[in-house]
Parts: structure tokens; sequence; C-alpha cells
């Protein structure tokens, strides 16, 4: 039997309950409430940390771990699972941008945080110390924001030890997702690159596009994480066998370079989004003001797993990131590796600043 109270900050759940609630973090010049639900199983396993709402704009991740908490019940559970489906309350309720409205600071680039920086470094460092500080496993939930199409993934970083490596490469393949993008580094301030770093194993997982809202969406981000639940030994198995997945690396990201109007060259179908060779066209930024253009070519070769569908682009922002199937006989050097990640768009598992 667990007999463990699983406690986070003023929200306490017994074993065998669950409980739910708000709890408060302070970000020094400001407060904000963060929605928990505690499941603490009435027998012992790992404990599960899964995060929505890191970004504003994207709506599905917190869609279906509100499902998720609703379908958990802690007779079924296998040592405890902490949900929390918005981290980021500024961004989410107020700014619906990956950036906040506090301070512009994106989230997933601060961690793991500043107990005495500013208020978004400040909730960084919150959300480690009070969640994913105790963690067996992590998982972070995103997808296209209101801007972006972007094809379904997994991601994780390698770390360079094996035992982690191997759990994180099965977990990130339980969720049902074709498509594995692996970072060869667990370096910069994504969520999951800073907790590999503290040997949690930890997964991105990207689901939806545009930030829209639809119950079929939901319904099969919340079928991938009963699987995972149940790959991690949280759940009964059910015996169905793992999909197959592709594995890629990062080839390189796009960014815009001028101010304007972005014409991609490309279909915003996300699922067929294409394969560019280096030098392709990938697109135009249009100066409003006087019709100049500014060509966008693709660096290097590789699938387009997400793109900017929003008509107005300034300097920094990502149009495009290029992925290239893995191969671990003729890996490139993580350093040679034009990775995405120097604007604000989706939170692959390559490096980022």
């Amino acid at each position: 039997m667990n007999d463990a109270t699983l406690s986070v900050a003023s929200l306490d759940a017994r074993p065998g309950t669950k409980a739910r609630g708000t709890v408060r973090a302070d970000l020094g010049a400001l407060t904000t409430d963060i929605p928990l639900t505690l499941v603490n199983g009435s027998r012992p396993g790992p404990r599960v940390v899964i995060t929505a709402g890191v970004h504003g704009g994207e709506f599905t991740p917190i869609d279906a771990v509100v499902r998720l908490a609703d379908r958990l019940e802690p007779g079924e559970v296998y040592g405890q699972v902490i949900i929390c489906p918005v981290a980021n309350p500024p961004a989410v309720y107020e700014g619906r941008l990956n950036i906040s409205p506090v301070d512009g600071v994106n989230l997933n680039r601060v961690f793991p945080g500043d107990p005495a920086g500013g208020p978004t470094e400040r909730l960084a460092a919150w959300l480690f110390t009070h969640l994913v500080d105790g963690a067996d496993v992590y998982v972070d939930l995103h997808c296209g924001g209101i801007d972006q199409v972007l094809r379904d993934f997994v991601g994780y970083r390698l770390t360079g030890d094996p035992d982690l490596d191997k759990a994180t490469a099965e977990l990130a393949g339980s969720f049902g997702i074709e498509d594995v993008i692996l970072g060869l580094k667990a370096d910069g301030g994504n969520s999951h690159a800073a907790a590999a770093r503290r040997g949690i194993s930890a997964v991105l997982v990207e689901v939806g596009s545009l930030g829209q809202r639809d119950e079929p969406t939901a319904l099969r981000r919340v079928d991938g994480l009963l699987t995972a639940l149940r790959h991690l030994g949280v759940l009964d198995h059910e015996g169905s066998a793992p999909a197959p997945i592709r594995e890629w690396v990062w080839s390189a990201g796009v960014t815009a370079e001028a101010t304007g109007l972005w014409y991609p060259e490309f279909s915003f179908d996300a699922d067929i989004l294409g394969e560019v060779a280096e030098g392709d066209l990938l697109g135009r930024i249009v100066d409003p003001a006087d019709g100049t253009e500014h060509t966008v070519h693709a660096p290097a070769g590789g699938r387009i797993f997400y793109a900017m569908h929003g008509l107005t682009v300034a300097p920094g922002a990502e149009l495009a990131a290029l992925a290239v199937p893995w191969d671990p006989a003729t890996a490139p050097s993580p350093d040679t590796l034009r990775t995405p990640g120097a604007g604000h768009g989706s939170d692959e598992a390559a490096p980022r600043p």
C-alpha cells in the first residue's frame, strides 16, 4: 500500500484520494494562482508530473489534461500523478501568446528559473521547486499556437546517461505518435531539457495546430496520455503493442530577418507539410509600405515540422523548423546542426537559447 501523502504547497491528497484546487505562487511583484489536480494512488509507483498551459494560445493541451484529471481514479493508480493544466496563468488568461504579458518573457526559455529573477523566471523556479524536481517522469504538453501549423511529434533530449536516455526513448514512443524528434544535447531553457539535466525522464508532446480546440484532438491526446501511463506502470496494462515510430533530428530553424507580411511557398496543411532541399525558396516577406520583397530560403534540407501561419512577422519570428531522419551511424555533431529556436515558436526537442 502507498502510505505517503502527496503535497504541493497548500494542497494535499492522502493515499487513495484525489485533490483539486489552486495554490498561490509568489512572483515577486505579483502573485498568481496555479490550478492543480493531485491523484495519489492507493498503491506505490512512480511520480508523474504533467503540465499544459506553459504558453498562451495553446488550448487543446489544457482541455486534454482537464479531461485526464477527471478520468483518473486513485484506486486504479500506482504511484502519484500531478496535473497542472495552466502552468502560466498570465500568458494563458491574459496574453494568449508564448510570451507573458507581465514581462515579455517566454516561460519555456528560462527553466529551471531563478527565484530572485523577474516574474516569469520566478514562475519557472516555482514550477520546478514544487512540481518537477520531485518527479520520476515529466510530460510537458504543447501544440501549434494561434499563428502556427505543426505536425504532431514527441521530443526529448539525449543526456549521455544510457539508462535515462533508454527510458525516455521508450516513454517517447508510448504516446502513439509516429514522429519522435531527438535533441542531441540537453541544454537550453525548455522545461523538458532542464528536467533531463536533473535526471528526470522528460518529454515534450506537440499535438494540434493553430491553437484550435476541438474534442477529437483533445480525446486523441487523452488516449495518448493514458497509453503512456500504462507504459509507465501507473495504470494497468491492456496488452497493446507500441506503435511504430520514426526518429528525427533538427536540421535547421528559419527565422525572419525583416518586418513585413509573410507569404510562404509551402502548403499550410499540417498533414502534408513537405520536404525541402537546401536553398529552396520557402517564401517572401513583403514590406507593406513599398512592396520590397525579402526572399527566404531553406538553410538546410529536411521535412517541415512547424511553420508560421500568421501574416505579420518581425525579425526573429520563427518561420519554419526542419528535421531529417535520425541515423546514429551517420549522426552529425550537435554543433553542426542549425537548430530552431531563435524566436518565439514551438518547443521542439532541439537545443534552444
